[in-house]
C-alpha cells in the first residue's frame, strides 16, 4: 500500500512479517491479566472506590510493610508514576501511612493504616474466592503445571530474553 492509498481503517503493511496478536503469547497473557484484574477490581472498586494500582499497593503493603514507593513499584512491576498516584490517593484516604525510615530521614516507608488493614482483610478473601473460581476449570495437575511454567518464564525466560541484545 502506498502512502497515497492509506486509509485510517486499513492496516498499514510495512513489512512482509505479520504478527498475529491472537497467537502472540505476551498479548494473550496481557489480555487475560487485564480481564481477570478487571473482574477482581469490581470487588473492591464498587465497595471502596479503589483502582487496580491502589489495590495492588494495599496488597503488597499487607504482605511487606515498610517498603518505599520505589520498592512497591519494583515488587509489582508497576510504573513508578502509577504507584506514586496510588500512594498519594491512599494516603489522602487514610488507607496507608508514610513514616520516615529509622536512621535515614531522607527515606520514607509505607504501611497500611487500621483502615487499610480493614479493607485488605475484607477484600482479600473475596479475591481468593474469585481466583479459585477462575482456576476451577483446571485439574490439580494442570494448576501445578501452570504454576511451574509461570515460574520458569518469570525466572529463566526473562533472563533469556535479556540476552537478546
Amino acid at each position: 500500500m502506498s502512502p497515497s492509498e492509506y486509509h485510517p481503517s486499513s492496516p498499514v503493511r510495512t513489512s512482509r512479517v505479520l504478527l498475529d496478536l491472537e497467537q502472540f503469547l505476551p498479548y494473550r497473557i496481557s489480555v487475560l491479566s487485564n480481564r481477570v484484574s478487571g473482574n477482581i477490581a469490581k470487588l473492591y472498586g464498587d465497595r471502596y472506590g479503589l483502582s487496580i494500582p491502589e489495590w495492588r499497593v494495599i496488597t503488597v503493603l499487607a504482605l511487606y510493610p515498610g517498603l518505599s514507593a520505589s520498592e512497591v513499584s519494583d515488587r509489582t512491576a508497576m510504573d513508578k508514576v502509577a504507584v506514586s498516584r496510588a500512594v498519594a490517593r491512599l494516603l489522602e484516604r487514610g488507607f496507608i501511612k508514610r513514616e520516615t525510615h529509622g536512621d535515614d530521614r531522607r527515606r520514607s516507608v509505607l504501611a497500611l493504616s487500621a483502615a487499610g488493614f480493614e479493607v485488605y482483610e475484607t477484600v482479600a478473601p473475596l479475591v481468593m474466592e474469585v481466583t479459585r473460581k477462575l482456576m476451577s476449570v483446571l485439574t490439580e495437575e494442570e494448576e501445578q503445571t501452570l504454576e511451574k511454567l509461570i515460574t520458569r518464564l518469570a525466572d529463566a525466560g526473562l533472563v533469556q530474553m535479556a540476552t537478546m541484545d
